[in-house]
């Protein structure tokens, strides 16, 4: 029984698509009697068995030897396309935190959705958000992965669009689709390119093929970047990061999915790629500028923010930023870990977020204060998940990045500066919300704020274990690539200081933000120049200005040429043909007598002017222009 679930493992994704499939009836409303409470049931099921046969593959699998399953999908002349699986610890691993965290959000979103009339549409597209995640987790094949992105993406833009009444939400949702196509069509062009180097050429097979195979360096540069060009708008990276602040418009418990695992999908794809971003040190450097500013960037953004989940998501382009930069130094298992430890607390952190915006109907946290003692388990939670994503003794992420500065890793003192600033600003920006949202006197919308009900509190409560035991993960977590470059001259530093200093910068962080007064308004500071760095983080840099008057406005004009030359050009000289036929023919129909002596003119003197043409020469002429023309 164990040999033949582990051998079935491939068949984890198809739980939520049948999910899915069986919430059509009340999705499309053929059955509203029952109304759509039963397929949500029916999801639930189904995601359940996921959960139950991913945690026992993944049992199987740890510690095991990796294992790959091969289907054949298209046979045509010489091209064979295949669609390869992979079950190894790593594969089946990042299958169970998806259908952990899926199951959790579904379970919240009885609750949150309670009231909601379109829930079984809703776990709908759950099913297939499960599906695609599940099915990116075990996929080694390069088609594969791709196609999984795209349903991935298409998946995005329906739950993000989700209350298609409201404007703001349809432009969210379009905004979120369209920044997601920019990458993926030039990582669309990246893997035709790669998988024209060898045939059936999969993930697993990459590092073997880019120790051995020659490609000018000019071709390494090119496709790594294309490579990355997905995983950047996946992952909400700069430039192409503010879909993931437009798309918190959609429901909580997808926000939940979308701001652990879905982000997290682009940057898996991305790590399984690392093997090609060696062959040219112009790809590694590109991961680490974007990682770095991205970092940097969101992490002065977030601090600006009122909207309480708009200052949670902008810390996932900062984790996630993070990953790139592991990746682009070869640091793969850091990698990993950042994904894992960083989808557990921001889950969390999501989930307490939907219980005060349900309790209180209001995001912004300048509204809010004196729900600690309102709700103890949310308090809890956020408190948690908080402590997650700074480096705090014991929680997951300190034990990451100490696992990366403990001298097996080739990591210098600028890396070190990095983590210190974005833990800094991380503490402050966690701090600042609780302030303002646990802390203080109740104000209007928080006086009578109850605890969630137990649908949301039961899943929140578990996430709360899972995110107190994670740590465990990183402890415990075997070196799956060893490192094999010698340490830097100057990593001395780094390494010894690291812990302590990490520490630090986090304990500052939480000072300053303890420290700060807090403000019930959101008042404009007085100093000029203090109020313009103000404006500028709240508002993203000014970003989606800037791409008004650069790529919206170029694209712009270039349609308004193409326009005027389709109206002008093309229509004109199909207008001047029709002009010309309809002048000539009128022209034509007074000289017509109906008499042969008037045929035989016109015939004579065609014949005429055609040997006149033949016997000055000028046949030549014509012929040359027109051969001209021809290839």
């Amino acid at each position: 029984m164990s040999d033949f679930l582990l051998q079935n493992s491939w068949f984890i994704p198809f739980y939520g698509l049948i999910g899915s499939l069986l919430t059509l009836p009340w999705s499309l409303g053929i059955i509203r009697r029952t109304g759509p409470r039963p397929a949500a049931y029916l999801n639930l099921l189904m995601s359940i068995f996921a959960f139950i046969h991913g945690s026992i593959a993944f049992n199987l699998i740890w510690q095991g030897q990796t294992k790959q399953l091969v289907f054949q999908w298209l046979t045509v002349a010489d091209l064979e396309l295949s669609l390869t699986v992979e079950l190894s610890p790593v594969s089946l691993g990042a299958l169970a935190v998806v259908t952990t965290i899926s199951l959790l959000a579904q379970i919240y979103a009885l609750g949150y959705m309670e009231k909601d009339w379109s829930l079984g549409r809703f776990y709908g597209l759950m099913g297939v958000f499960e599906a695609a995640l599940g099915g990116i987790a075990l996929s080694d094949s390069l088609l594969l992965s791709y196609g999984l992105l795209e349903i991935l993406t298409l998946s995005t833009y329906l739950l993000v669009g989700f209350w298609y009444a409201q404007p703001l939400v349809v432009t969210a949702a379009r905004d979120a689709f369209l920044t997601k196509r920019v990458g993926d069509i030039i990582l669309l062009m990246g893997l035709v390119a790669l998988s024209s180097y060898g045939e059936g050429l999969t993930f697993s097979q990459l590092e073997t093929w880019a120790n051995t195979s020659p490609v000018a360096p000019l071709t390494a540069t090119l496709l790594g970047l294309s490579l990355i060009a997905g995983p950047t708008g996946k992952c909400a990276q700069f430039p192409l990061n503010l879909w993931l602040d437009e798309a918190m418009e959609g429901p909580n418990p997808a926000g939940i999915m979308r701001n652990s695992i879905v982000v997290s999908a682009g940057a898996y794809v991305l790590i399984k790629l690392q093997p090609v971003f060696t062959l040219s040190p112009v790809s590694a450097d590109a991961l680490i500028i974007l990682g770095t500013v991205t970092a940097i960037g969101a992490s002065l953004i977030a601090m600006a923010q009122i909207d309480i989940k708009r200052a949670l998501c902008h810390s996932t382009s900062v984790y996630l930023g993070l990953v790139f930069i592991a990746v682009g130094l070869g640091h793969v298992d850091i990698a990993f870990l950042l994904l894992f430890t960083h989808a557990i607390a921001k889950a969390l952190l999501f989930m307490s977020a939907g219980a005060i915006i349900l309790t209180t109907s209001d995001q912004n946290i300048t509204e809010m204060g004196g729900l600690w003692s309102r709700m103890p388990a949310t308090t809890t939670a956020f408190v948690v998940g908080s402590s997650g994503l700074v480096a705090f003794l014991p929680m997951g992420m300190f034990w990451t990045w100490q696992r990366w500065f403990d001298g097996s890793w080739e990591v210098s003192s600028w890396l070190l500066g990095l983590l210190m600033f974005v833990n800094a600003l991380c503490a402050f920006n966690l701090t600042r919300v609780f302030r303002s949202v646990f802390l203080g006197t109740p104000q209007k919308k928080t006086r009578r704020a109850p605890e969630i009900p137990w649908p949301m509190a039961l899943p929140m409560v578990t996430l709360t274990i899972f995110t107190l035991i994670a740590p465990l993960a990183p402890i415990r977590w075997p070196l799956w690539l060893s490192p094999t470059t010698p340490l830097l001259e100057n990593t001395s530093f780094a390494v010894q200081w690291a812990v302590p200093l990490l520490m630090v910068s986090g304990l500052i962080g939480c000072l300053v933000g303890i420290l700060r007064p807090v403000s019930r308004v959101w008042e404009r500071l007085t100093n000029r120049y203090l109020r313009f760095f103000q404006d500028l983080f709240a508002y993203d840099f000014y970003l989606d200005r800037v791409y008004e008057v650069t790529v919206v406005a170029g694209v712009a004009g270039i349609a308004r040429l193409t326009a005027w030359f389709d109206r002008y050009i093309v229509d004109g000289a199909v207008n001047l043909v029709s002009l010309v036929t309809i002048f000539s023919g009128n022209a034509l129909k007074y000289n017509v007598s109906g008499q042969s002596q008037f045929y035989v003119l016109t015939i004579w003197i065609g014949v005429s002017l055609l040997m006149w043409f033949v016997l000055s020469g000028q046949w030549s002429v014509i012929t040359s222009f027109w051969s001209s023309f021809l290839p």
